[in-house]
């Protein structure tokens, strides 16, 4: 029987915000510009959310690799990081009882800039409205070899045997564990490719590409991508009636 299109909007959306730095350099100012209305927009976006009433939002906010980048903008991120975890947006989205959490591999900030991640969480631990996570310092390739070595030491302890390893036990140690899969990623900025994001989690997540730059990215930027999700079909890996299936003799079978 063939999969209906997707009905209603997604649960859980992710979005790769990409193309700060190009928005920018097009309007001749500095990176830090861009940085700094990526930030505002993904304010605008976490509100678009919650009114639409989407459960769950993931940003990716800063890769593993990112700290390649030059000093200076590291150092700039690391700063506009900071000053968006002490505005008072911070309150108001408690207020509007949004939970904030981070996934990544926080060690890699600051002392201040980790007491400032936990203070949010703490704040907003207990809200049961829409969750937003951030991701900093995230790469899916970490996650899932942080979820082994987790899993390695419950069987060196003996907890565990080599055979109860299944996906469902990865699962279970990777990030966003107790969230939905991702039913949505948006990448804004032309590229097409999900630079290590959530790869464990994004198994059936069906992808959405715009050229726009995140800093231009609004709520009408939302609702088309929401739109175009709700007319796909997701099979899950199945297969509809009307698939077709040619062997390798040219057969074509239902």
């Amino acid at each position: 029987m063939e999969q209906a299109p997707t009905s209603g909007r997604p649960r859980h959306i992710a979005v790769i915000m990409d193309g700060n730095n190009r928005w920018a350099r097009a309007r001749g100012l500095r990176g830090s510009a861009g940085h700094r209305a990526g930030a505002e927009a993904a304010r605008e976006i976490v509100y678009a959310c919650a009114e639409l009433n989407i459960e769950y939002l993931t940003l990716f906010a800063f890769s593993s690799e990112n700290w390649l980048r030059p000093n200076k903008e590291v150092r700039g991120l690391m700063a506009l990081f900071l000053s968006v975890l002490q505005r008072h947006e911070i309150r108001q989205m408690h207020e509007r009882n949004v939970r904030l959490r981070f996934i990544g591999n926080r060690s890699s900030f600051s002392p201040r800039l980790q007491k400032h991640m936990n203070d949010v969480e703490k704040l907003t631990s207990n809200n049961t409205g829409m969750v937003v996570t951030v991701a900093a310092d995230y790469g899916g390739q970490w996650d899932i070899s942080q979820a082994c070595q987790r899993i390695a030491e419950k069987v060196q302890l003996g907890v565990l045997q080599a055979a109860d390893i299944t996906p469902d036990l990865v699962q279970q140690h990777v990030c966003l564990a107790d969230a939905p899969p991702p039913d949505l990623c948006i990448r804004t900025g032309g590229e097409q490719r999900i630079s290590n994001f959530l790869l464990w989690q994004f198994a059936y997540t069906e992808l959405y590409f715009c050229d726009t730059y995140w800093p231009e990215f609004d709520g009408e930027s939302l609702q088309r991508a929401i739109e175009d999700f709700k007319g796909r079909k997701r099979r899950y890996g199945g297969q509809s009636d009307s698939d077709e299936i040619t062997t390798a003799e040219g057969a074509e079978i239902a």
